[in-house]
């Protein structure tokens, strides 16, 4: 694949949700993976380089709104463009 445009830089800090002030749009233009601890998760909703964790959904669980309930993991993040 020939890609043409720049891949915008990965923030430090990103998030799922668009109500979020970490919400960077541009970012989901492309596919991206996330690596906790060396292991790939495929369901995390946030992360945090710099302070070491992901917040991945707590099963089917969800709040009063509808949103899903989180769970905070930490170790080592690694985010990359796949």
């Amino acid at each position: 694949m020939n890609e043409t445009t720049p891949l915008p830089p990965l923030p430090d800090h990103l998030s799922v949700d668009a109500r979020s002030p970490h919400h960077v749009a541009a970012v989901f233009e492309h596919d991206i993976g996330i690596r906790l601890n060396g292991k790939e998760l495929v369901n995390v909703e946030e992360y945090c380089i710099s302070e070491g964790w992901v917040k991945v959904p707590a099963g089917k669980t969800v709040d009063r709104k509808g949103h899903p309930l989180l769970i905070k993991l930490k170790g080592q993040v690694e985010a990359f463009y796949r």
